[in-house]
């Protein structure tokens, strides 16, 4: 007695067909899994068993193989207890076969029969579609995520008999579809707005011109100035995701298995805060199976690190090539997975140890060399990344108590959607580059020219202020992005003129 049923596994973020093949025969009893199962995968058998005999389903004692094919890929998770479970009973010939030619089955099997939540059910429902299979069987509060993708008929069971009635044409399960229409309307309702920030006019423009050509920004200031406030209301001036951009998104919150189970897709942009304790594993990514990290769940979102200094060595220096290549890449002896980071960076920290080198209201205590080994452990190469620096100063009294409503997030984000826009046409020739911060040597010198009056002004700056090399291509790529803010063609003195505050750490007075 044979069977073949299919289901899904996750690989990396990508998912594959797994054939699960199941081969009942007199001999011995004994219930054997291959095809590289990892340990959850192996102790599907005892679930499984449990759950067919408290379905109250009688099977007879019988030697079962059960082979997981492609056999030369390691599976891991529980997802395929539902359909090794359905695969006994049809080897068992206690299933109608009609059904299991064209239907995928997923899904965690609890003792008394009832499904659980699996990860990574929107890669498999992609993957799915993408072979060509007409249905989907999930727990019930996967069928959401699920029903995302168009074109296949997702189904939600509550429990094994659930299914097994379904197949055997004994209970009407209807397909669920979500409207993408209904899901999108509700972009960018954000809880957090920018009006709700007292002063720091600088700091906002600043936020806003990061917004507005993709840069990354690092704020300096005291203890209480709002950094952290401010950062946390970036997202809501960033544009509004697209369909495939919430896709990607959802995707990889779906493998790593944090994705709320009321959530169908990610629509707006994720903003993480690891805390400087991390590890170097669980902000890139890794571990025996790999795993993507905090740089990949802050995909087409923000990632922001407070008290940057703080952040073991180490784990900022992991950073610089994702922030380069927009994407991590993950060897194993076994296997290369590649997990997508295209982020955001939002960092913070203090001028000095103690916090109040640039407060004029508090004195520093801290000597030249300890602020001078305060700042070392950010690294040259890694600021080489942050195209803007912003010193936050501490809020005065009399803007804190100020009744007056700042500009609101709603029309901050227009300003950057147009800025967008202009880069869109900008660069639609140009592979792999898709705002202002993505500029390459090449691209800033066709882009990015200058008048006399320009060249003078950048070249002063460079002497006068003892901005270093590096900082060259960061202020031109900033100006560019404050000239499409204003609709301007050409890059005007005042654009560079402004591009130059933004590089503090630069400057003569923190490097000596």
């Amino acid at each position: 007695m044979l069977s073949k049923v299919f289901s899904s596994a996750t690989i990396g973020i990508d998912a594959y067909l797994v054939e699960v093949e199941t081969h009942c025969e007199k001999q011995i009893p004994g219930f054997t899994i291959v095809g590289l199962p990892d340990s959850a995968v192996k102790e599907s058998r005892e679930r499984v068993n449990a759950a067919i005999k408290n379905s109250n389903f009688d099977l007879p004692p019988r030697k079962i193989t059960v082979n997981l094919a492609p056999a030369d890929i390691k599976k891991e998770g529980s997802s395929l207890d539902l359909p090794i479970a359905v695969g006994l009973l049809a080897a068992n010939e206690l299933v109608e076969p009609v059904l299991l030619e064209n239907t995928v089955f997923l899904g965690e099997l609890s003792l008394d029969g009832t499904l659980r939540h699996v990860k990574g059910t929107l890669p498999i429902a992609v993957e799915v579609k993408r072979q060509g299979m007409k249905n989907l069987i999930v727990p019930e509060d996967g069928v959401k995520e699920a029903s995302i993708v168009e074109g296949i008929n997702v189904y939600g069971a509550k429990s094994l008999n659930e299914v097994i009635n379904f197949l055997n044409g004994d209970k009407n399960l209807k397909p669920v579809y979500t409207n993408r229409e209904s899901i999108f309307s509700q972009v960018n309702k954000y809880h957090l707005d920018f009006s709700d920030v007292k002063g720091q006019e600088n700091v906002k423009r600043a936020l806003e011109i990061a917004a507005a050509g993709g840069h990354n920004i690092l704020m300096i200031g005291p203890p209480g100035s709002g950094k952290t406030m401010l950062a946390k209301r970036f997202p809501s001036i960033l544009p509004p995701l697209t369909f495939n951009e919430a896709l990607q998104t959802t995707k990889i919150h779906s493998v790593a298995g944090i994705l709320g189970k009321e959530v169908a897709l990610i629509t707006e942009r994720p903003f993480r805060s690891p805390h400087h304790t991390v590890s170097d594993a669980a902000l890139i990514g890794g571990g025996s199976f790999p795993r993507p990290g905090e740089v990949s769940f802050a995909h087409h979102g923000v990632l922001f690190l407070d008290e940057l200094p703080e952040f073991k060595k180490n784990v900022l220096e992991v950073m610089r090539q994702p922030m380069e290549d927009y994407k991590v890449t993950i060897s194993r002896s076994k296997m290369s997975l590649e997990f997508p980071a295209n982020f955001m960076l939002a960092a913070a920290m203090n001028p000095c140890p103690c916090g109040y080198f640039t407060d004029p209201n508090k004195e520093c205590t801290c000597n030249t060399t300890q602020i001078q080994r305060y700042m070392s452990k950010i690294s040259g190469p890694l600021l080489d990344r942050i195209d803007i620096h912003i010193e936050v100063p501490a809020v005065k009294y009399k803007e804190l108590s100020s009744t007056a409503k700042g500009e609101s997030s709603e029309e901050i984000r227009k300003r950057v959607v147009n800025a967008r826009k202009i880069q869109q046409q900008r660069f639609e020739n140009k592979d792999y580059i898709f705002n202002n911060a993505d500029m390459g040597t090449r691209e800033v010198r066709e882009f990015c020219k200058l008048d006399s009056s320009g060249e003078e002004l950048l070249k002063m700056a460079m002497t006068k202020l003892g901005l270093s090399a590096r900082a060259y291509d960061r202020i031109l790529k900033v100006s560019r992005t404050i000239a499409d803010l204003e609709l301007e063609k050409n890059i005007l003195p005042q654009h560079i003129s402004e591009a130059i505050q933004y590089r503090s750490l630069d400057r003569e007075l923190w490097n000596h």
